[in-house]
């Protein structure tokens, strides 16, 4: 049955496959940070199993949510991984051999590619496509990566003060 939400078809097409790129994006992050739970190494190991494990759960919460706005808007949420791989915007370098350091910084770039995306979209959702309702959801969604882009970024800032 077809959402009649006082947008038009097209807005709910092209809001739907903002959200779909957003969904792969998100898996590719997740993604990222369970290879990265999984491979981390080093004198930081338990903390950063731990917060990688952290970031990965709240991930996968995000990408649920993100799942759900493109189906309340009537717009099915891709699931298959060949299709999101094949969509995303974001890579990453694997986490096998990758120091510690490089794993935060790789997650960091991510959050920040994210945020700017997500900037983009909300902005294209208010004033082009006259969605309120997911504009102010990605607004939310880019505040949650500034928040994981500034953890990430102390800790990164911490580290180098410490080396130095």
């Amino acid at each position: 049955m077809k959402a009649t939400l006082g947008l038009t078809d097209e807005a709910r097409l092209e809001v739907g496959q903002m959200l779909n790129l957003l969904l792969a994006d998100e898996s590719v992050l997740y993604a990222t940070t369970r290879d990265y739970h999984w491979n981390v190494t080093g004198s930081e190991f338990l903390s950063l199993h731990a917060q990688f494990e952290a970031h990965y759960t709240l991930l996968a919460d995000w990408i649920d949510q993100i799942a759900e706005r493109a189906r309340a808007i009537g717009i099915g949420a891709r699931g298959n991984w060949a299709e999101l791989t094949a969509a995303a915007r974001l890579s990453a370098e694997p986490g096998t051999g990758l120091p510690a350091s490089g794993m935060l910084s790789e997650l960091l770039a991510l959050h920040e590619e994210m945020i700017v995306q997500l900037r983009r979209d909300s902005e294209a959702c208010t004033v082009h496509y006259k969605d309120a309702g997911t504009a102010d959801f990605l607004t939310g969604l880019m505040e949650k990566h500034e928040k994981a882009a500034w953890m990430l970024r102390a800790q990164l800032e911490t580290e180098e003060a410490e080396s130095s």
